[in-house]
């Protein structure tokens, strides 16, 4: 990844507008801030939240709050918690999908 050249932006993240994203259960809340191609995002699923698709975008995933449990399509499964999260590529050997029974708060860079 690298970083298009922009200015310092001091940013609050909770304060950026939110945009709900249904899953196949549950939904997830983004606040989003776009960058030419790098989306950095601070994501809250809800309980019982399972994603409604298979994910092959490249990610950096650090977990704030609660449990993500990321289901890779081979079913290899790996759970993550507070100061825990994960990288991926784009299209690489790991398209995968996450589900929480708890709810998770992540921030997330793609």
């Amino acid at each position: 990844m690298k970083l298009p050249e922009l200015p310092f932006t001091a940013v609050h993240w909770d304060a950026l507008p939110a945009s709900e994203h249904p899953g196949e259960t549950g939904s997830a809340t983004w606040r989003t801030l776009n960058n030419g191609d790098v989306r950095m995002r601070v994501v809250e699923y809800t309980p019982g939240y399972l994603a409604d698709h298979w994910c092959d975008r490249g990610h950096v995933l650090y977990v704030l709050e609660g449990e993500l449990k990321t289901e890779l399509k081979d079913g290899r499964v790996f759970t993550f918690g507070p100061g825990q999260g994960y990288t991926v590529s784009d299209f690489g050997d790991a398209a995968h999908r996450s589900s929480t029974e708890t709810g998770a708060r992540l921030f997330i860079v793609d």
